[in-house]
């Protein structure tokens, strides 16, 4: 089988490519391993019809009988969320899940590889994966950030996961020589929270100047991406002191119970739920259509860029 035969576009996807409509690369692990049912579906519908309003084509990725399918209806959104034993795919496995016909959904360095293949260049999603506390002993250090040096798509995000260690996630994209700009304040943002308590290495308030940073790269021959840190709407956020505490506590119990790996941030994910009584949920739907929001705003100002 071809790398063209793996690539499905949906016709909405297709039709938005074959006009140079901008497109914007949404995720799938939200649907899977992100978020309670129905609240999963929902989201991710209404996250689509943000990106629509921004002027852009939501674009949703899915590994669906051994392709890569770009671009899902409301029906299929619907099955992805009812399916058993989705894998949740990262660069070391997509491949995999390609070969076997297993279904998956795609974390950031999945949807970041796909959304390339299909040619597009700026992908919304909530929080990048890390740095895992304790990665000195455990090695624990997401795929996210060595796929964002790697591979040319705008990765707009409310920073990463602050679950993690933010500082040496910072240290290890700075290593990487991966740009992260903070829109509209001059501190870095974690995710829950406005504030991480971090600056920012660099910072730009409209899509129309991330656009042209984005141009002034490819001029260079820069390769990978860049990532767009897009703090929480303040109206939505949970204060970092107050998300410090039930993060201590969601990762003591995932140590109590053994949880390692992949298997970890939705564990924690689902106990900050319980113990934010449901606020972390409300939370992270409204940073999410906040990003995709401005993912679609960089989409059209990147589009005017390359004329």
């Amino acid at each position: 089988m071809s790398l063209s035969d793996r690539i499905r576009l949906s016709d909405e996807v297709a039709a938005a490519r074959a006009d140079g409509r901008p497109l914007v690369a949404l995720e799938t692990t939200i649907v899977t391993h992100g978020m309670p049912y129905p609240e999963n579906v929902g989201t991710a519908l209404a996250v689509e019809e943000v990106v629509r309003g921004a002027g852009a084509v939501p674009a949703t990725i899915a590994i669906i009988d051994g392709a890569i399918r770009v671009g899902l209806t409301a029906a299929e959104l619907e099955d992805l969320a009812g399916m058993k034993n989705v894998m949740k795919l990262s660069r070391a496995d997509l491949a995999f899940a390609l070969a076997t016909g297993r279904p998956g959904a795609t974390t950031v360095a999945a949807t970041m590889i796909s959304a390339a293949l299909a040619g597009i260049r700026v992908f919304a999603t909530g929080g990048i994966g890390g740095v895992h506390r304790g990665a000195e002993t455990s090695f624990d250090v997401s795929a996210d950030l060595y796929e964002l040096a790697e591979t040319p798509v705008t990765v707009v995000s409310a920073g990463a996961k602050a679950l993690l260690d933010i500082p040496k996630t910072l240290e290890v994209l700075e290593t990487l020589g991966v740009p992260v700009v903070t829109v509209g304040q001059d501190m870095l943002p974690a995710f829950w929270s406005r504030d991480s308590g971090l600056p920012s290495p660099l910072r730009l308030d409209d899509p129309a100047d991330i656009a042209s940073f984005l141009a002034t790269r490819t001029e260079l021959g820069l390769k990978g991406g860049l990532l767009v840190a897009n703090p929480v709407p303040l109206a939505d956020e949970i204060p970092a002191a107050e998300m410090r505490a039930h993060i201590e506590e969601a990762i003591r119990d995932a140590e109590r119970d053994g949880i390692r790996a992949k298997a970890v941030t939705p564990y924690v994910l689902g106990r900050i739920l319980t113990l934010t009584g449901g606020r972390s949920l409300v939370t992270n739907i409204a940073l999410v259509k906040n990003n995709a929001r401005l993912a679609g705003e960089i989409a059209v100002a990147l589009q005017a860029v390359a004329g």
